[in-house]
C-alpha cells in the first residue's frame, strides 16, 4: 500500500544534502524509493555493496562519477561504513552531487568522531506513521500496536512486534558492542516499558532491573543514540516559588506499540488507566513528529511541580496539552493547565480527550484526539 509520507525533504535538496535518521523500519528506503526513484542508489545493507566499498571507498567516485551536477545519490544505512561519508565530502565539493544519507543508529556517528560534512547536510529524522498519512485512522488499533508501517499494515501486528524488539536488541544493542551483557539491558528494557510516560527513577529502575543506578543511566542514553526513546525535560517557568518544578525527566518511546509489546500487552480497554497512558505515549509521539516536520526550534517537554500539580506536554513558545484517556472531562482535569496558565500566559492550553465534540471551557479548548490531530497538522490551532 502505498502512503504519502509527511516529511519534506525538496526544500532541503535544492542546496544540501541530508541526513535521513529514523529507526529501523519507519520506512526511510521505502520513501525514498518512491520520491526520488532516478537516484543512484548505495545500499550498505546488501553484502556485496558493503564488502565492495569497505574495502575500496574511492571506488564511490568512480561509480558516480557520470551523474550531473545536482544528481541525487542515496546511501542507506551509513552507520555501517562512516568513513564513505569522505568520500561523499569531496563529491559534495567537486561534483556538487546532492546526498539523501540515511541511518537507524546515529551513535556511531556521534561517538566514532567521523567526517559530519562540516554542515553541508541538514540532520531530518523520519517518524512512524502519522496522522496525516494515515488512510485509516482507528484509535484502539494505534494505541495497541502503534503506527511503525510494517506493524501498522500487518496482518499479525504482535509477532511483528515482538520480532521487532527481538532484532533491536540483536542488531543494535549486541551486534554494536552497545552493552557488556544483553540480560540486564533485556530487564532494562521491560522496565522501561513498564515505566513509559512516567518520571524517571533511575535507583527504583535499577533496583527493579538488577543493575546499578549509573548503568541505567548509561542504558536510557542508549535508547536515545538508538533513536529509541526520548527523555524529556521539565518545562521551566517564571512563575511563583511555590510552583517549583521537578527535576528528574520523563521517558517515551518513539513508537507507542513497542512499549505495549514490551509488557506483552496485546489489546487495551477503552477508559482503563492503561487505555490513558497509552493516548499519552501517542500523543508524544504526534507531537514529536510535529516539531520535526515543522521544524519547532525546541522538543516537546513536559510541566509537573514538587507538589504534583502538571501538564503532560509543552511545545515551547506554543502549545501546554493535557491528555485524558477516558470518561467525561470535570473541572479537575483543567487544574494543572489553568495553573500553569498564571506562569505561562503564551502557551495555549488544550486538553485531548476521548470526548465526541469539541467544547470550551474557562478559555481551554477541549478536543476529541481526531479533532486536535486534525487542527495540529493543519496548523489551526
Amino acid at each position: 500500500m502505498y502512503l504519502e509520507r509527511a516529511i519534506q525533504l525538496d526544500r532541503d535538496l535544492r542546496s544540501r544534502s541530508v541526513f535521513l535518521f529514523g529507526p529501523r523500519q519507519t520506512g526511510k528506503t521505502t520513501l525514498l524509493r518512491q520520491r526520488y526513484p532516478g537516484a543512484h542508489w548505495v545500499n550498505l545493507l546488501r553484502g556485496d555493496e558493503f564488502l565492495r566499498f569497505s574495502a575500496e571507498p574511492w571506488r564511490l567516485r568512480q561509480e558516480v562519477s557520470h551523474l550531473d551536477r545536482g544528481s541525487i545519490v542515496v546511501i542507506d544505512e551509513i552507520q555501517r561504513l562512516p568513513q564513505l561519508l569522505n568520500e561523499i565530502h569531496n563529491l559534495i565539493e567537486e561534483q556538487d552531487l546532492r546526498f539523501i544519507i540515511t541511518g537507524s543508529s546515529p551513535v556511531k556517528l556521534r561517538r566514532g568522531g567521523v567526517n559530519l560534512l562540516g554542515g553541508r547536510a541538514r540532520v531530518r529524522h523520519l517518524s512512524p506513521l502519522v496522522f496525516p498519512e494515515l488512510k485509516t485512522w482507528d484509535p484502539d488499533r494505534i494505541v495497541s500496536i502503534g503506527t511503525l508501517p510494517s506493524v501498522y499494515l500487518s496482518d499479525d501486528p504482535y509477532e511483528d512486534l515482538r520480532s521487532y524488539v527481538g532484532a533491536y536488541l540483536q542488531q543494535e544493542i549486541q551486534a554494536e558492542g552497545l552493552v557488556r551483557g544483553i540480560d540486564g539491558f533485556a530487564r532494562f528494557l521491560l522496565n522501561a516499558g513498564r515505566t513509559a510516560g512516567k518520571q524517571v527513577v533511575f535507583e527504583r529502575i535499577a533496583s527493579d532491573s538488577h543493575v546499578p543506578a549509573r548503568t541505567i543511566r548509561e542504558y536510557y542514553g542508549i535508547l536515545e543514540d538508538t533513536l529509541i526513546g526520548r527523555v524529556l525535560t521539565p518545562y521551566r517557568t517564571r512563575g511563583s516559588a511555590s510552583r517549583k518544578p521537578v527535576s528528574r525527566g520523563k521517558f517515551y518511546f518513539f513508537d507507542v506499540g513497542i512499549a505495549q509489546a514490551l509488557v506483552g500487552r496485546r489489546t487495551i480497554s477503552a477508559g482503563s488507566a492503561e487505555y490513558g497512558d497509552a493516548l499519552e505515549q501517542y500523543i508524544y509521539t504526534e507531537l514529536e513528529a510535529w516539531c520535526r516536520y515543522r521544524h519547532h526550534p525546541d522538543p516537546p517537554s513536559f510541566w509537573r511541580t514538587v507538589d504534583s500539580r502538571e501538564v503532560d506536554f509543552i511545545v515551547p513558545g506554543y502549545l501546554a496539552i493535557e491528555v485524558k484517556g477516558g470518561g467525561s472531562v470535570g473541572s479537575g482535569d483543567l487544574r494543572g493547565l489553568k495553573e500553569l496558565r498564571e506562569d505561562a500566559p503564551d502557551l495555549k492550553p488544550v486538553l485531548v480527550c476521548t470526548e465526541d465534540v469539541p467544547r470550551r471551557i474557562d478559555g481551554i479548548d477541549v478536543l476529541p484526539v481526531p479533532v486536535f490531530l486534525e487542527r495540529l497538522w493543519g496548523d489551526a490551532l
